[in-house]
């Protein structure tokens, strides 16, 4: 059992990498070759947009591991915000966004969404890099009752970002 325990332990930040790398590969489904004018598009009065859903995703990814790196967002120390129409708040993350909010989100294009992405993925997969098994089991939010370990809140990003890529692949589907 010790030496099972050892392997996954040595490969923890592998499987982390690997799941993480699921997000990028959705994205890429949901941009790739994809008409600039359906970013903004929505299916359905109110309804979330692939360029809000993706940027949301994004938004949230940037939040939180910088957070748990003690780190400025990416959104606020480089010109992300001014490619979208918006404030660089690092609070705005598309959490309760109403419609109105939704629409505000206006990438200059396909490649923004992708580059924003990209970036705020790199400083991630750095973070994953050195993680260990038992780095999981650190508490990184005592918000929360029960407190929230990094295994949780890592998780709890890659779910949120893995549903919501989806989402935006399931949109440009009913688009085109």
């Amino acid at each position: 059992m010790a030496e099972v325990w050892h392997r996954i332990e040595m490969d923890i930040d592998a499987l982390l990498i690997e799941l993480h790398g699921r997000i990028a590969e959705h994205v890429g489904e949901a941009l790739d070759g994809l008409d600039p004018a359906l970013l903004t598009k929505s299916p359905a009065p109110g309804a979330n947009t692939i360029g809000w859903l993706i940027w949301h995703l994004t938004r949230v990814q940037d939040h939180h591991v910088s957070e748990l790196l003690d780190e400025e967002q990416l959104w606020v120390t480089a010109d992300w915000a001014q490619h979208f129409g918006v404030d660089p708040d690092p609070q705005n993350t598309g959490y309760g966004h109403e419609p109105d909010e939704v629409a505000a989100i206006q990438p200059d294009g396909v490649d923004v969404l992708r580059d924003y992405y990209a970036a705020v993925a790199k400083r991630t997969e750095a973070l994953l890099a050195r993680t260990t098994s038992s780095d999981l089991e650190r508490v990184v939010d005592r918000r929360w009752d029960p407190p929230v370990t990094l295994g949780v809140r890592l998780i709890s990003v890659f779910d949120d970002d893995i549903m919501h890529a989806g989402q935006a692949t399931y949109l440009r589907g009913l688009l085109t």
